[in-house]
């Protein structure tokens, strides 16, 4: 609970200084920007020395692709029914189905499950979360948008490669043999640790609770597949399978970020 506190003080920072006049507009990219290329790799590389392989660690790898699938047929069931324009069917079809499973998810899973089960979020993240984000969210752009999408795939398999965070986790995999240093131990776990701050200081510089009333209904529904259904499906599904352990709990808890 002392974490959870946390994390809403720094979301509350980060809505004051918005308020600052001292702190530019672009405030939340720098911050999101030095996550992106500092502190996630740093923490990638720290805690995947962590993690020990198992049967387990196909759960939070494999769970993005099983919720992804059941998200698309609820939301086109749904959008058919409800007669919804295209452009709030490309919304849900990408909010619903993709999560923000790094920067909510690793603040969040470590406040609810402790330093140990962040390897979990990473694989989760990573080897799903981005590379659904990467694929599918470019296709549902391209197919939805108003005006020709000139992404090829190459551009689609660059932007993959390039990626920060997924480069230090295959960099982390192969280092995993091989003990580090104490310094650079104490280096990585240094960087890291700035991640939750400037992640929920980041995340409350950007919030906007100004909803519009025409868009409540639309609002409810997805938070409800989100935040409800998709949790309790991935429950099902690890219950189904007898999946348990911190990998399924995390996998849970990812489905709903």
């Amino acid at each position: 609970m002392e974490n959870f506190f946390y994390i809403i003080f720094l979301l509350f920072i980060g809505v004051l200084i918005r308020k600052n006049s001292f702190f530019p507009e672009n405030t939340a990219k720098v911050l999101n920007l030095f996550v992106i290329y500092i502190s996630l790799p740093a923490l990638i590389l720290y805690k995947i020395q962590e993690l020990h392989f198992s049967s387990e660690l196909w759960i939070p790898i494999f769970m993005p692709y099983f919720m992804l699938g059941l998200s698309v047929i609820s939301i086109y069931i749904i959008s058919k029914i409800r007669k919804w324009e295209r452009k709030v069917t490309a919304c849900m079809l990408l909010l619903i189905p993709l999560g923000n499973t790094s920067f909510l998810g690793i603040p969040m899973v470590e406040s609810f499950f402790g330093k140990d089960a962040i390897p979990y979020v990473l694989l989760y993240d990573q080897l799903g979360s981005f590379l659904l984000l990467s694929t599918y969210g470019s296709i549902i752009i391209s197919v939805y948008s108003n005006s020709p999408s000139n992404l090829s795939l190459k551009q689609v398999l660059l932007k993959i490669l390039s990626f920060p965070p997924l480069i230090f986790l295959c960099l982390a995999f192969v280092l995993k043999p091989f003990s580090y240093p104490a310094i650079f131990q104490s280096i990585l776990k240094n960087l890291s640790s700035t991640l939750i701050p400037l992640v929920m200081i980041a995340v409350g510089f950007q919030l906007e609770l100004r909803p519009n009333k025409s868009q409540l209904g639309f609002i409810g529904t997805g938070l409800f597949i989100k935040l409800i259904l998709a949790p309790l499906v991935a429950l099902s599904f690890c219950k189904l399978f007898g999946f348990k352990g911190k990998a399924a709990l995390v996998s849970i808890f990812e489905a709903g970020m």
